[in-house]
């Protein structure tokens, strides 16, 4: 993250105090990272679902104070990878890591850390020597259990290596979201901002739109189907002919699965299930478009997808 492409002359809100750097959530899947990303923007920059493996780009959100700018770029899952594709996915982390002034190591206090998390914590204790990247170990979900189970979960976290810090926290009811902010924020290196102030994401639109799809798709389905979804904007066109004050964009959108029997199960009786994640995701591409938009989806097969380097490609990985 050496490049600077938004940096601003601006000094006003950079004196020789202000920090600005890129800060990197890590952690195994479904771990909470998106929607602490989410959280720390204070606005919805990275899709989130209770399905592992829904982040599959880098995706940064900005948080900009009078102190300093945080950009976060939130990182798949690391896992042991099983396809070609959960490879890719891994190597984008790694290579994301190397390039950061600060990493959080997001571990579910819901859950015990298991063999997963003592993966990554070997592979971040290993960045910590050779890189000197300071890492923060963030317990997310924080809500979700008692107080005791929370000081145990803590002593745990504290065993699997030795971190800068550890912060307990939740993103859903907004608890300690801000110490996050701040101690994240203190290893960063003294800099004017990089982004204008008003800046929450550089994800493209494109890019955002095609999440929008994937988030309202992974919507209540089975667990091998998520790994299977690729989402692709085939074009987005303001409607000709329209008055200025009531402008349409036609977007069209492939969604790719793996399986004809992955295909009927997106679509469902009749259509019915399409048109659930069609009227699901119009709404998020709205509010980010700010018009009304007519949502043209399609289902097709893109036989193992995720184990061909040539569709890989074409489907952006």
């Amino acid at each position: 993250m050496s490049e600077h492409p938004h940096r601003t002359d601006d000094e006003q809100s950079g004196g020789a105090d202000h920090r600005s750097g890129f800060a990197c959530l890590v952690g195994r899947p479904n771990a909470g990272k998106s929607t602490l990303t989410n959280a720390l923007v204070g606005s919805k920059v990275a899709i989130t679902s209770n399905k592992p493996q829904t982040t599959r780009h880098a995706i940064r959100g900005i948080r900009t104070q009078p102190g300093y700018q945080l950009i976060l770029v939130d990182t798949p899952g690391l896992h042991r990878p099983r396809t070609l594709l959960g490879q890719r996915l891994n190597d984008l982390v790694r290579e994301t890591l190397l390039s950061v002034d600060v990493i959080g190591f997001c571990l579910p206090a819901d859950q015990r850390p298991g063999p997963g998390d003592a993966f990554i914590a070997a592979e971040l204790t290993e960045l910590q020597r050779a890189k000197r990247v300071p890492v923060v170990a963030l317990a997310t979900k924080s809500d979700a259990v008692d107080r005791e189970r929370l000081a145990e979960h803590l002593m745990a976290i504290d065993q699997l290596g030795d971190w800068a810090a550890i912060v307990p926290c939740s993103a859903v009811n907004g608890d300690q979201v801000e110490e996050v902010a701040d101690v994240l924020a203190g290893y960063l290196p003294r800099s004017v901002p990089l982004y204008p102030a008003d800046v929450l994401t550089d994800e493209p639109v494109v890019v955002r739109i095609a999440e929008f799809v994937r988030e309202a798709a992974l919507e209540g389905v089975r667990d091998e189907l998520p790994h299977s979804l690729a989402v692709v904007v085939d074009e987005i066109v303001p409607r000709e002919d329209r008055p200025a004050d009531r402008p349409l964009t036609d977007v069209r959108v492939n969604i790719f699965v793996e399986r004809p029997s992955q295909k009927a199960i997106i679509i469902g009786r009749g259509g019915s299930r399409l048109r659930e994640v069609g009227a699901r995701a119009r709404a998020g591409i709205e509010e980010l478009i700010g018009h009304k938009v007519f949502l043209d989806l399609h289902v097709k097969v893109a036989k193992d997808w995720q184990r061909d380097p040539k569709q890989l490609g074409r489907l952006g990985f």
